[in-house]
């Protein structure tokens, strides 16, 4: 059951999970509140398990024109993501199926089954110009339930066959099963790759990203990425003020010993949902700093949990932003990293010929 008081689902039945309350989504008529309905009965439910629904998408490749990021489309084979950061901006999309930004993100995902067919049909189209395809920019495609699913490994092959050009971000180490074609990818400047890293403490990623590898399986995986010739990018996100920050250098040169090439960071934003849950965990793992932390937040975005303007979402305003940012160039520099990763080909982008199609004459 739910505590009535606090809304908050009992640690038994939310192990290894980051977030502690499931509140209503937030464009649901109505809200499920908890009480108490005077029977008294000690009634131990299960614990809460990870469920998956199947979901076939007209398109998989979304399009964006923000001034903020590098890239114009995007691919996610998943809604939800089973590795639970409390952090996630991306928990408020969860909202748009009817479900919780809470305990619902972590825990009940939507796999898009023909992803990779509807890959290839869109990159067939004769209208298609090949720019890199960003992976994982809302939820991980490398999250536990991938082992089974495999539709990124799919998606994965369909770019190589077509040799499109693509980046992933990730904090899954079950992207080592992929080396054999993102280190040929990688080699012939068609893939990079982006390991986030938000902390090299055990303990501290156990509470914050309950289900991810520790951070050492996440810096082994940039060696065997590297070492098969794929570009790696350590990505420094996000910053948690007063928690993280101090780990700002030793995570970049801790990245480049691993064999990452490229450095970014990405300051804690807290968009919608995100900013109770994350308030609420924080409290309840680390008491005596969240007042500080919450206040840094809203120092960097005006007085707010989140700020959505465009060049200043991502880093901040105001002093301490701009220490970080100082900081974070000093520390690049000082372990070799580049800022951005070089351009990928599009030049050997090709549509292969169907099985008993018409051969191109040029």
């Amino acid at each position: 059951m739910i505590d009535p008081e606090t809304d908050e689902v009992p640690e038994a039945r939310r192990k290894v999970r980051a977030a502690r309350l499931n509140p209503t989504g937030r464009f649901e008529p109505e809200t499920r509140v908890g009480f108490d309905d005077g029977w008294d009965i000690d009634e131990d439910l299960p614990p809460l398990r990870t469920t998956v629904s199947e979901e076939r998408a007209r398109k998989v490749v979304t399009r964006n024109q923000s001034p903020d990021i590098s890239f114009d489309r995007s691919l996610n084979p998943y809604r939800g993501c089973e590795h639970g950061c409390i952090y996630c901006f991306a928990r408020p999309s969860h909202g748009y199926l009817g479900l919780s930004a809470g305990l619902d993100f972590e825990t009940k995902l939507v796999a898009k089954t023909n992803a990779p067919e509807a890959l290839r049909r869109e990159l067939s189209r004769p209208s298609d110009v090949p720019k890199p395809i960003a992976i994982g920019t809302n939820t991980d495609p490398h999250q536990p339930i991938e082992r089974d699913r495999g539709l990124m490994r799919a998606c994965l092959e369909v770019l190589q066959e077509f040799r499109h050009p693509l980046t992933i971000a990730t904090k899954g180490t079950l992207i080592e099963r992929d080396l054999d074609i993102l280190g040929e990818m990688g080699q012939a400047g068609l893939a990079a790759v982006g390991i986030g890293v938000t902390t090299l403490d055990a303990q501290l990623a156990r509470h914050m990203e309950p289900r991810v590898p520790a951070p050492k399986r996440k810096l082994a995986a940039i060696r065997r990425l590297a070492e098969a010739g794929c570009p790696v990018r350590i990505m420094a996100s996000p910053i948690v003020p007063g928690l993280t920050d101090p780990e700002l250098e030793a995570i970049l040169a801790a990245g480049a010993e691993a064999g990452a090439t490229v450095a970014s960071w990405i300051m804690l934003r807290l968009p919608f949902e995100v900013a109770p849950h994350f308030r609420d965990r924080v409290e309840a793992t680390y008491p005596g700093r969240a007042g500080k932390i919450i206040a840094r937040v809203r120092e960097m975005h005006g007085g707010r949990d989140n700020a959505s303007r465009w060049q200043h979402r991502l880093r901040g305003e105001g002093e301490y932003a701009k220490i970080i940012a100082r900081r974070f160039d000093v520390a690049r520099k000082r372990a070799g990293l580049a800022s951005e990763i070089e351009p990928l080909r599009t030049d050997l982008f090709s549509v292969p010929t169907e099985p008993g199609g018409q051969l191109s004459l040029f």
